[in-house]
């Protein structure tokens, strides 16, 4: 990686003027990893369809700005609708400030086995051993440790919602959450980042997920931000023995996107699942990167994302399973499907498999095209008109991934907000 392009002096003076508290030593730490391997560029292979100098024009407006908060009453609006579209037990983020009044309805509020605390309070430190979670170690102002404890079942989901606001100026903001599900645990997490206001904005969430023995999990993750705004987020996932995980991710906004999510399955007897839908409009551009690492076996990995395009958009999908020598009994699937409804989308697919034991069962691919025209016949000799054609049979290839959602009580939002963001894009409209 070469120096990043980012104004260092001035991140520099930003980073020393956060709280002097325990995440102190990790942010310096995370400057200095960042000034000596800076950020990657199209010459790094995982980042050769993904350059990220809008983030660093929008990250170096917001340092040499004043940097001030915007929130408004079209913030609060957009996190009382959320929060009351979708039942769950809510923490909120407000342009990257934590909302303490969320936090102590959440300990008034949530089932007993749930514990909050804030990355601040504890002398652990935060990893930053990945491009760009460095800069969110450096910048981070706070960030949330939620733990369920051994053998406890949640009944309601947890739900974590980013709100950012960029009415007034450039904005920046760095989120991090630490989940620890015990033993035995079975808990349901909703991950939400959402975002107003018509000013360049950058959002840049890490997130760490440890799954233990004999737990489950059911995870997943909404995008529904500004069509104008930039978003990166990095997912690291560690499982334990005879645990599993359901994993869920929708990425319905954001005009620039960086997902990363990466399985380390150490311990045999996991089952992982994770699938993921994309939804990409003119002039946008979504990068989902997944890699699971199976380190030990019998375990079990299956992925399937799809992506639906139109306009001027491009989309990429880097799927790679790495089954590891002595990871006998793996079944390791990944599958991706693009459906274009554009002859001036790309679409770059990547399936990777890395196979070294002897004793697996492993399988990808991917595909790419058009809507069927003989469905679309069909259709039409029901007396069904060509666009409404289009629409039911452009719905059907989503609801795959919709109705694989582990929760079904955020189905009515997600599959609402998925219908909406269709008919834009069928429209060629980009708001």
């Amino acid at each position: 990686m070469s120096p990043s392009s980012l104004s260092m002096d001035v991140l520099r003076d930003v980073v020393e003027q956060l709280p002097d508290d325990a995440l102190s030593a990790s942010r310096l730490a995370a400057l200095e990893h960042l000034n000596k391997y800076g950020l990657p560029t199209t010459r790094d292979e995982d980042w050769k369809y993904t350059d990220l100098t809008q983030i660093i024009d929008v990250s170096n407006r917001w340092l040499n700005s004043k940097r001030e908060s915007s929130s408004s009453a079209k913030t609060q609006a957009l996190i009382d609708e959320i929060r009351n579209s979708i039942e769950a037990d809510w923490l909120v983020v407000t342009d990257g400030q934590l909302d303490a009044q969320s936090i102590d309805e959440f300990a008034r509020s949530s089932e007993p086995g749930v514990r909050i605390s804030l990355l601040s309070d504890s002398a652990q430190g935060i990893s930053f051993d990945a491009p760009l979670s460095d800069l969110n170690a450096a910048l981070l102002q706070d960030g949330l440790r939620i733990h369920v404890a051994k053998d406890v079942a949640l009944a309601r989901p947890v739900g974590i919602l980013f709100v950012d606001n960029a009415d007034a100026s450039p904005g920046m903001t760095q989120t991090r959450i630490e989940i620890e599900l015990a033993v035995g645990s079975d808990a349901t997490f909703i991950e939400y980042h959402a975002s107003i206001g018509a000013d360049d904005h950058y959002s840049n969430a890490v997130g760490n997920l440890l799954v233990g023995d004999n737990a489950h999990a059911n995870y997943v993750r909404i995008q529904d931000r500004g069509l104008s705004h930039k978003h990166t987020n990095r997912m690291s996932i560690r499982c334990g023995r005879d645990s599993k995980l359901n994993h869920c991710a929708f990425d319905i906004g954001g005009g620039f996107v960086r997902n990363d999510i990466v399985i380390d399955i150490a311990e045999p007897g996991s089952c992982i699942v994770f699938d993921g839908l994309y939804l990409v409009g003119n002039g946008q551009h979504i990068d989902n990167h997944t890699r699971a690492d199976h380190r030990v076996g019998p375990a079990e990995s299956h992925q399937e994302y799809r992506g639906i395009l139109a306009g001027q958009a491009r989309a990429v999908w880097n799927g790679k399973a790495i089954v590891h020598k002595g990871a006998d009994g793996t079944d390791a699937e990944q599958s991706n499907h693009n459906l274009l409804l554009s002859e001036k989308c790309e679409v770059d697919a990547k399936p990777e498999l890395e196979i070294y034991a002897d004793d697996v069962k492993c399988s990808h691919g991917t595909t790419v095209g058009q809507l069927d025209e003989t469905a679309l016949f069909y259709l039409r000799t029901r007396g069904i008109s060509r666009h409404a054609a289009k629409q039911m049979l452009t719905s059907a290839f989503a609801q795959t991934i919709v109705g694989k959602s582990p929760i079904h009580a955020e189905g009515d939002r997600v599959g609402a907000r998925v219908a909406q963001r269709l008919d834009q894009m069928m429209q060629g409209v980009n708001t």
